[in-house]
């Protein structure tokens, strides 16, 4: 479980769903350009500083400035004559042509600097982006990728169940409970980092957050919140928060193996018990939870299972549903896998059909005044009968 080598029929397998699916989506399309190190490990099994060409007749050439010896060791594709060193854009317009043609590229991390450079080097008729085509491609996991999630959550589970209730004692920081929860993940095959598409987006491990803490306004587009530990650093968590009898403890992290994340949440409370009132919401998000992975269906559609959903629930139950007065998600879920936030999500104008082995988090979470954020998350597979949960499923509030 611990290499990292992709298979040869693994990476050209994703190469050919990329072609195909600009095939169908961009039918104009000439060459696609990847400089993203999270998309350049999915097609070639290495990310390096350098740039990617996947062209319609089916030529893939990936130009390395370094490490290009780590590439050629790790890629399975080098073999193929697939990874060329270079200095420069110019080292690989020698080699490929400068005419690129309708070119399609990552529009959330190409910067202009960067397709400056490009342009000295390529000719380009149109430049348009190719972000939604990647994520549709990547929402789709591999038996590969179900085996390695699988896995993620397994090791998830046991170490909220098993290991949290363990660290926390009357006093301990958040900081430092982060802090302890690191080197417990770390213990047992945590990969060390989580990473997000959302642009700007730094996190440690996951929000954690004692009592009202949770409920603080975040930039993070997510239902919990932290107050960090400070102006600078809005994450990880707070040096003078101390833990304290009747706090509420959030930890939502995900738990990354071999690249790929499972997500999952779990509230606990120390040394008292929770009021009726949080007990109350955190059971409707378990019963929200059930009724959405029951509609994890092959063929469904995103937003009306969001829209259904809602419209379900009374006025009282929509409060604070998603968050916390007017800092509310507006979805229920989301996809994962190399990145936390992936396609599909749970929410309107996501109108393509679920396909099996789609993975998502299911999220449904409410702030409770004066007590913290309560709720669930876990990570479902997509079947045709439902979703599978991959980590253990939905347990109420856990009293320390």
């Amino acid at each position: 479980m611990e290499s990292v080598i992709l298979s040869k029929q693994e990476t050209r397998t994703r190469i050919d769903k990329i072609i195909t699916a600009m095939n169908e989506y961009h039918p104009d399309w000439d060459t696609v350009i990847i400089v993203s190190r999270v998309n350049q490990y999915y097609f070639l099994g290495t990310m390096q500083d350098g740039i990617l060409f996947i062209e319609k007749n089916g030529n893939v050439s990936c130009f390395v400035k370094r490490s290009y010896e780590r590439a050629i060791d790790e890629s399975p594709l080098a073999s193929d004559g697939v990874i060329r060193q270079m200095d420069s854009y110019r080292d690989a317009a020698a080699v490929i042509g400068e005419y690129r043609g309708n070119t399609y590229v990552e529009s959330e991390v190409m910067t202009l600097s960067l397709l400056g450079r490009l342009k000295k080097h390529f000719r380009f008729d149109r430049i348009d982006s190719v972000d939604k085509t990647v994520f549709s491609v990547r929402a789709v996991k591999s038996d590969y990728e179900i085996s390695v999630l699988e896995e993620a959550g397994r090791r998830h589970d046991d170490f909220l169940l098993n290991v949290v209730p363990t660290l926390l004692f009357e006093g301990i920081s958040e900081a430092e409970f982060v802090g302890e929860l690191y080197s417990e993940l770390m213990k047992r095959g945590h990969q060390g980092l989580t990473r997000f598409s959302m642009f700007q987006t730094e996190m440690g491990i996951g929000q954690v957050a004692f009592g009202e803490n949770s409920l603080y306004p975040t930039s993070f587009d997510g239902p919990g919140g932290s107050r960090g530990m400070n102006a600078a650093v809005p994450i990880i968590g707070s040096y003078n928060r101390k833990l304290k009898k009747g706090d509420s403890v959030f930890v939502d992290a995900a738990f990354g193996i071999l690249g790929y994340h499972s997500d999952k949440t779990q509230v606990f409370v120390y040394g008292g018990k929770p009021p009726q009132e949080a007990v109350k919401a955190h059971n409707l998000c378990m019963e929200l939870q059930n009724t959405l992975a029951s509609r994890l269906i092959t063929g469904a559609i995103p937003s009306e299972i969001y829209r259904t959903v809602m419209q379900e629930l009374d006025e009282s139950e929509k409060e604070n549903l998603g968050g916390y007065k007017d800092r509310k998600v507006r979805f229920f879920g989301h996809g994962i896998g190399l990145q936390v936030d992936e396609y599909p999500v749970i929410a309107e104008g996501f109108d393509s059909p679920l396909e099996a082995n789609m993975v998502i988090a299911l999220e449904p979470k409410k702030g409770i005044a004066g007590f913290g954020v309560v709720g669930v998350e876990d990570t479902y597979v997509v079947t045709a009968n439902g979703g599978r949960c991959i980590t253990g499923g939905a347990r109420e509030i856990v009293e320390i």
